[in-house]
């Protein structure tokens, strides 16, 4: 598949903005942040929100019909998610109001805990995007909701780490800590075994069984056309068989294992470990989604190999 920018950008500012929310709902649960730092730190994910939201309209032939996208939502997970997402950034914006008019406790409960519902949700309404198609063997599978959800926990928690040494909130940081770790290295782990899972599969459509003809030495010669089409534009990421192979290496080494790397050797109270483990998990999650996107194989590629 062809991995647009506009995807990758969405996916992994939102992710990060989910996975950033949750730790503080979770936090301030746990502990008494300080006002001015909650505030800081759910605007910044508002922000996040708001750019993967903006970044997705590129993805759109016609912007101006994008209200449209939410018209299916009986059985379109692509219609909830649309339908999600702004939901969540009201009720992100909504406790962010009231955290800063200082409304009763109990209030503030029950928002951030909408706010972790709505985060939940759209992870789950994202990642079903790609599962539910039943004829990319790559993405039908469950592993694809719990790799959504997991990246998003890891890099989320580790910006609020972050931000927590820049801070000087060294109580939250210390309990913030194990999260961060903990949550990238189960995104290993869990990652890692949808990559071998993906490397055992073997395509369940061939020219043999498309054309009906049952030579094994069937070879195609031609896409077919002199030109390229939205199908080659749309299902091919042009990329070598060479790149597709590294790529996933690049990925595991920027998202999981540099970042793992820096924090044991300067220290988790260290606000440089943190920064630069954001800045290469950013890196490292959007050459994850090319990776997501790349490796799925549409059959119709089958009838778009090469150019006579």
């Amino acid at each position: 598949m062809h991995p647009a920018w506009s995807l990758l950008l969405f996916t992994t500012l939102a992710g990060t903005a989910q996975g950033l929310l949750l730790a503080l709902a979770v936090a301030s649960w746990l502990l008494p942040l300080p006002t001015g730092f909650l505030l800081g730190a759910i605007a910044l994910a508002e922000v996040l929100l708001t750019a993967g939201l903006l970044a997705s309209f590129f993805h759109l032939g016609q912007k101006g019909r994008a209200w449209r996208a939410a018209a299916m939502w009986r059985t379109s997970w692509m219609s909830r998610e649309v339908i999600i997402l702004p939901l969540l950034m009201a009720w992100v914006a909504l406790w962010w109001l009231a955290i800063a008019m200082d409304v009763s406790p109990t209030v503030l409960r029950v928002l951030s805990a909408l706010v972790v519902v709505g985060t939940f949700a759209l992870w789950y309404c994202t990642a079903m995007i790609y599962a539910c198609l039943r004829f990319l063997q790559e993405w039908a599978h469950p592993l694809t909701v719990v790799n959504f959800t997991l990246l998003g926990m890891s890099s989320g928690s580790v910006l609020l780490c972050a931000l927590s040494s820049l801070a000087g909130q060294n109580d939250l940081l210390q309990s913030l800590q194990f999260w961060a770790l903990g949550s990238t290295l189960l995104a290993w782990f869990m990652r890692r075994q949808a990559l071998r899972r993906n490397a055992r599969l073997s395509p369940t459509s061939t020219l043999q069984s498309a054309t009906g003809i049952q030579n094994p030495n069937l070879v195609q010669k031609s896409m077919g056309m002199s030109a390229g089409s939205f199908n080659t534009r749309e299902f091919f990421h042009g990329a070598t068989a060479q790149t597709v192979r590294r790529m996933p290496y690049v990925f595991q080494i920027l998202l999981f294992a540099l970042p793992l790397l820096l924090v044991a050797a300067l220290g988790a109270h260290s606000a440089m470990a943190w920064i630069l483990a954001v800045l290469l998990q950013f890196a490292g999650l959007l050459a994850e989604r090319w990776v997501f996107f790349a490796q799925a194989r549409h059959p119709q590629n089958l009838f778009y190999q090469t150019v006579s």
